[in-house]
């Protein structure tokens, strides 16, 4: 199995109130060529703390797969696009992938 690093890549995490809000950040991403896939994962549930109290949540997850370079420009999208006053966006480095989709992602966040 023909397999690469993938150092330049990062997946994001980033939640979201419902499928809709999600897809409408996700289709805008992927139009700009800011993230080369989305995932939308529906059927999450977050317990967490907002403004002194705690909340529990449906929300869905969106996989956001874009090159490192470009991740902090994503998340600015997302923090203009998103419903959330503070929306999650953390990164998970990649450590490797198949070459057929590490230069796929590549080639469609490149500019």
């Amino acid at each position: 199995m023909p397999w690469s690093p993938a150092d330049d890549i990062v997946v994001l995490l980033c939640t979201a109130p419902d499928s809709h809000a999600a897809a409408a950040i996700a289709h805008k991403l992927v139009d700009s060529r800011c993230a080369a896939c989305v995932n939308i994962v529906p059927g999450l549930r977050s317990i967490y703390r907002w403004e002194d109290k705690v909340c529990d949540e449906p929300e869905v997850l969106m996989l956001i797969k874009v090159r490192r370079d470009q991740a902090a420009q994503v998340a600015e999208t997302i923090r203009a696009e998103h419903p959330y006053d503070n929306p999650e966006v953390i990164a998970l480095p990649l450590a490797g992938g198949l070459d057929a989709y590490v230069g796929w992602v590549r080639e469609m966040t490149a500019r």
